[in-house]
């Protein structure tokens, strides 16, 4: 007989399940330990929304168990099978390389060690690294990070903000996203919930020897949740810019001395190069102010004059005097070819997080390998960075420049030609993609004539994944151009992103500007209640049900206002299943009946009636889903073998293997444990290998079945 769980074991484990509730197998997770918790308590509990409501339903639950040794072992099983660690560290840093051309920076390194290896002593390991723009700041954490990394074995993990869609910067919960897939959580493993994704971090660095650097950091917000709380954990916080008050050693990277400053140039350009352009070096000096960025282009520029003294550049000649990062963008630009500056200034203007020879020629009306080549060139001067993926992104301060002289230089319908050539070449982009990824969906439109069609629902997503900062982003600034049917047409294709890919952080903005175009411009319309809907799924699986809720019943009102059944029911449904991960059965069951008799207004012959039969097994399953939680056990098993049974006649493999779990689940819960076993052997069978989450799932309730039966 199995010992009756320790309190704080059923706490930890309640508090990681409400957290961590990320994926399908997940969410069946959370709504079986829902079903146990009503079974032990003897009437439905609400899913707690903090950590003391977890706690107070721990000790509940935990008061019971020693008069019931079945359910006492039931909880025994279930908090064994959730790992300590829901994932382990890659054995290999996650730190981008350190630069060859670093220079100088004794003092600021020598800060930095010291902050990174002093005794603890209670205080947590906590650096701020701030400079304007363009002196270096990501040059001296990278050079660190290769300096120390004996220092920390754990690893040194590395996240970089600057490339997000959204002048602010990411959310903390979507900072923390980024840094626990850096640190080698698989997606499914990733909580939702921001005090989740905290939690799971903590429990990573705990008793670990650690580098973690957020660079171009722009709020306290997004970096307070990491301060470590473990002694050997190294947190360097880098800040394009000055510095905000956050409590850490704040250590600023001051401008090269001229002695220094030169000693950079001859590593970018060579000592000979540099010994040739004496006579120019104390005007260059001057202009580039001590910043590293400025120098290392104008490096670029005496090497690729070949080391021969040419005239005087006039952009020295112009020079402003007050910004280097923007004196030193502006020579660039004279030393292309004008087609390429204006290519560089008209792309600009989206403030893209990434820019491929797509977007490029899109903004500068040419085709994508003359663009190409020109990104080429451009990147030669240092106006662009090359990515590993082959892409490019503009600097901030570069971007910025470039963006401002867009106009002065070719005039604004020309700038407003440009943003609308690339808003429209992203949106033919995501339509193709999000119809492949989603090929029988209602809920994408149809391919268009023109652009490039993919092979596949595979490469559909992927498209979609790699483009996934430049689509949000064309979202607000259609919206910022008034191209408000724009703006709603790529919300909408963001789709596949969150039921496929699970990009829920990613595409929250996006769908709250889409919905928001609706609301003003096409309200109570099937747009509109198609953005509602999908924002509503978005917030559902970030956790925030309120939110979720309202969005929801948004989505209902708007597809009624339209007259969409199918749009109406489907709103509907996902009121239904949000109540049903908030362990809310008797309503999630209400829901689905609700959304079932919706279904059955739809006519033969009319929209969507084709969807109708397997929309009703879905309405069945999830209605049998809430029944077991209900511990309405018969009907549950009866409308849970019928979705089975619909699934099995379609070949629907995926979909017969969810319905089957249900199935043996709420058989086990009936004390059925031999055809419970028989549903999951047949549920095995139908998973591919890599369904690994669902198969592990089905692998501990095999256990827990076996120990009971």
């Amino acid at each position: 007989m199995l010992e009756v769980v320790a309190l704080s074991a059923l706490t930890a484990f309640l508090t990681a399940v409400g957290n961590g509730a990320a994926g399908e197998m997940g969410k069946q997770l959370l709504l079986s330990t829902g079903s146990l918790a009503r079974r032990t308590m003897g009437r439905q509990t609400p899913l707690p929304t903090d950590p003391e409501g977890w706690q107070t339903l721990a000790g509940h639950i935990h008061a019971r168990l020693g008069d019931d040794r079945r359910q006492a072992g039931e909880w025994s099983l279930l908090v064994g099978g959730l790992p300590e660690h829901p994932a382990g560290l890659p054995a290999a840093s996650a730190m981008p390389p350190a630069s060859r051309d670093f220079t100088d920076r004794q003092n600021v390194v020598k800060q930095l060690k010291r902050e990174a290896t002093r005794p603890a002593a209670g205080r947590p390991r906590v650096a701020l690294l701030h400079g304007p723009a363009g002196i270096g700041t990501t040059a001296v954490a990278l050079h660190l990070g290769a300096l120390c990394h004996a220092q920390f074995p754990d690893g040194r993990f590395y996240v970089d903000l600057r490339d997000t869609p959204g002048e602010l910067g990411p959310a903390p919960a979507a900072v923390l996203l980024r840094l626990l897939r850096q640190m080698g959580v698989p997606p499914e493993r990733i909580p939702p919930t921001e005090s989740g994704r905290q939690q799971l971090y903590r429990q990573l660095i705990d008793g670990r020897r650690m580098m973690v650097v957020v660079d171009h950091a722009s709020s306290v917000a997004q970096v307070r949740g990491l301060v470590p709380a473990t002694p050997d954990v190294f947190l360097l916080v880098v800040v394009s810019g000055p510095a905000f008050a956050f409590e850490a050693e704040r250590i600023e990277v001051p401008a090269l001395s001229d002695r220094y400053a030169v000693q950079l140039m001859r590593k970018v350009a060579g000592k000979e190069r540099i010994a040739r352009a004496t006579s120019q070096l104390p005007g260059v000096l001057d202009r580039c102010a001590g910043n590293a960025f400025a120098l290392k282009a104008a490096a670029v520029r005496l090497r690729a004059e070949d080391a021969r003294p040419g005239p005087p550049d006039p952009a020295a000649e112009a020079w402003s005097g007050r910004h280097p990062v923007h004196d030193a963008a502006r020579s660039a630009c004279r030393r292309v070819r004008p087609e390429t500056a204006r290519l560089c200034r008209l792309t600009a203007l989206g403030g893209w997080p990434s820019v491929s020879a797509r977007i490029a020629a899109a903004a500068a009306g040419v085709a994508e390998e003359e663009a190409a080549r020109m990104l080429d060139e451009a990147a030669d001067v240092q106006l662009l960075e090359p990515l590993p993926d082959g892409r490019y992104r503009f600097r901030p301060e570069v971007r910025r420049h470039l963006a401002d002289t867009a106009g002065p230089e070719h005039g604004i319908p020309e700038c407003s030609a440009a943003v609308t050539r690339t808003l429209d070449a992203l949106l033919d982009q995501a339509l193709h993609a999000a119809h492949a990824a989603l090929p029988r969906s209602w809920r994408t439109e149809p391919a268009p004539a023109r652009g490039e069609a993919y092979r596949d629902e595979a490469e559909g997503v992927a498209v979609l994944v790699a483009e996934a900062g430049n689509l949000v982003r064309a979202v607000s600034v259609a919206r910022q151009y008034q191209h408000l049917t724009t703006a709603m047409r790529l919300g909408r294709a963001l789709w596949p992103l969150q039921l496929k890919a699970g990009h829920w952080d990613e595409v929250l903005p996006a769908l709250r500007a889409a919905a928001r175009s609706a609301d003003e411009h096409r309200p109570n319309s099937r747009m509109a209640g198609a953005l509602h809907f999908q924002l509503g799924h978005c917030l559902g699986e970030l956790g925030r049900w309120e939110e979720a809720d309202e969005e929801a019943q948004a989505a209902v009102a708007c597809e009624r206002a339209a007259g969409h059944l199918r749009g109406e029911a489907s709103a509907v449904e996902l009121l239904g299943l949000l109540s049903l991960h908030r362990w809310l059965y008797g309503p999630a069951y209400e829901r689905f009946v609700e959304a079932e008799r919706i279904y059955r207004r739809i006519a033969p012959g009319q929209e969507g009636a084709q969807d109708v039969p397997r929309a009703l097994a879905l309405a069945g399953r999830h209605q049998g889903r809430a029944l077991r939680g209900m511990g309405r056990l018969d009907e549950s098993r009866r409308l849970l073998e019928e979705a089975t049974e619909f699934f099995a006649r379609q070949a629907e493999a995926y979909n017969q293997a969810r319905a089957l779990t249900d199935l043996a689940e709420t058989l086990h819960d009936a004390g059925r444990n031999t055809e419970a076993l028989k549903k999951i052997d047949d549920a095995e069978r139908l998973l591919d290998p890599a369904a690994a989450p669902h198969l592990g799932y089905l692998a501990a309730l095999r256990l827990r079945c076996e120990v009971a039966g």
